[in-house]
């Protein structure tokens, strides 16, 4: 989905007190649990001179490096690290080579240890893709139609005369680069290398906001992002390169979504392969996951049978209000009648709801993600109407250890749909042990997605490739 892993944090006040200035130059480094992700973060602070400090902040499992900090700011034992207006750290100095502090997230202080010296080791990713290429690879950067928009992108095509069969990725939900880039793996990279060596041209391409690509993204909707997969499109369809009655879209996640969206209204789209794609509403499909996500957590399973009630209610919430305070009362409203009917121990262990103020915070947490414009226009959408209208070819498949687009019923709902559509050549395919990301999994947790060195199972590539071989070329 299109939750960025990235933190946003509201930013810390300290009270400091005045005495000499230990030195806090260098690298620190810490580990940030949220949940059900743990994310590396390191520092960079620097002598700005005039007795003042300055930093970066570099998030490594994210791909994230260089950014600059606001202030860095130190007196007595106190660091505090601003990022941003919504972001930073406060801790004390505990000696010379350690920092103990928060990481505070709409009010919710997470705990972080910062180590100087520590070198962030490299993540072993053996999958990803290094020239020399035995393909041509192009960076390239392209405008929409009113030239007030740019797209970066990489397209890559095998070598030969051509013209070849085309393929354009689309990535999931979360903004992200053209190699859909999270926890140092780069599936986009892996699927692009392989398909061209197969004989297919592959364009990826930065979401808007990303590296190359511009454009609003704080308005942004599901809508606003399948105009701008229209875009490279088309741009994929005027390269001659290309053979345009063998082209296609290769969506993952939210991606499967848009891919189906735009095969719906094209005529010229030959075949889609979704990746995880939602296959009917995506309220339904979230509750789904927050179930399974939770037991994957450790969460007991009735618990999560209790809680589950709520978290639908409060998705409905967050679809029919028409502003975030309305959503607030109503959520409130709900969470009191949901917490009469349970125990504190099932409230606290799956709301996190202990008294007032964690309630408060609960909800203005929920009301906050789920009310902006585009989870709101997310949670509205159904996949059904759009797999109903195809008349493309299509690959779905789905891993069967998948938590947050759980397989069995949405392959159920996608395979209901397309019987009816006008595809004549389709493929609904449930993938054994992979994950969300298609990796072979062991604990098949989000958390655990960092941890695999694997970036995507070769039984998926396998699977796309064979098909298209197949069906397409």
């Amino acid at each position: 989905m299109r939750n960025c892993l990235f933190l946003l944090i509201a930013f810390l006040s300290l009270n400091v007190s005045a005495y000499a200035q230990p030195d806090v130059k260098g690298e620190w480094e810490g580990k940030l649990n949220a949940g059900a992700v743990s994310l590396r973060v390191v520092f960079h602070i620097e002598d700005a001179g005039n007795g003042t400090l300055s930093g970066k902040m570099d998030s490594p499992d994210q791909g994230v490096k260089g950014i600059k900090c606001a202030k860095v700011s130190l007196a007595g034992d106190s660091v505090y690290i601003e990022v941003n207006k919504m972001a930073g750290f406060a801790g004390k100095i505990v000696d010379a080579t350690h920092l103990t502090g928060v990481w505070n997230q709409g009010g919710n202080a997470l705990p972080l240890e910062l180590e100087k010296g520590a070198k962030h080791t490299e993540l072993n990713r053996p999958q990803t893709p290094k020239p020399p290429f035995d393909y041509k690879s192009e960076d390239v950067v392209y405008q929409n139609a009113a030239k007030t928009q740019d797209f970066g992108a990489t397209i890559t095509i095998p070598n030969g005369a051509g013209p070849f069969p085309a393929v354009l990725l689309i990535t999931g939900s979360g903004l992200q680069n053209r190699d859909e880039e999270i926890m140092g793996h780069k599936p986009f990279a892996v699927i692009a290398d392989f398909l061209t060596n197969r004989g297919y041209i592959v364009l990826r391409v930065d979401d808007r906001s990303k590296g190359q690509s511009t454009g609003d993204v704080k308005n942004a909707t599901t809508a606003d992002f399948a105009k701008d997969v229209n875009i490279s499109f088309d741009y994929l369809k005027s390269r001659r390169e290309v053979d345009t009655k063998k082209m296609g879209l290769l969506g993952h996640s939210e991606g499967g979504l848009i891919g189906p969206m735009l095969a719906s209204e094209r005529k010229d789209v030959d075949f889609i392969i979704m990746m995880a794609g939602p296959g009917g509403k995506v309220a339904e499909l979230m509750v789904a996951q927050n179930d399974a996500v939770m037991e994957s957590m450790g969460a007991d399973k009735e618990d999560v049978k209790k809680y589950s009630p709520l978290y639908s209610q409060l998705l409905q919430i967050s679809i029919k209000a028409k502003d975030k305070e309305e959503a607030i009362a109503e959520m409130t409203k709900a969470v009191d009648k949901w917490k009469a009917k349970n125990t504190a121990e099932v409230v606290a262990n799956t709301s996190g709801i202990h008294d007032e103020a964690s309630e408060k915070g609960f909800v203005a947490d929920f009301a906050n993600s789920s009310t902006s414009p585009w989870f709101k226009y997310f949670l509205g959408c159904d996949a059904s109407p759009y797999l109903k209208k195809l008349s493309c070819k299509v690959l779905a498949i789905n891993g069967s250890k998948d938590v947050q687009v759980v397989a069995g019923p949405n392959l159920a709902g996608i395979k209901a749909s397309l019987a009816i559509s006008k595809s004549k050549v389709y493929e609904v395919k449930e993938l054994p042990g992979l994950n969300h990301l298609f990796q072979t999994c062991t604990k098949c947790s989000v958390a655990e997605y960092g941890d695999l060195e694997e970036t995507i199972s070769p039984l998926a590539l396998q699977t796309m490739g064979d098909w298209l071989d197949k069906n397409v070329k």
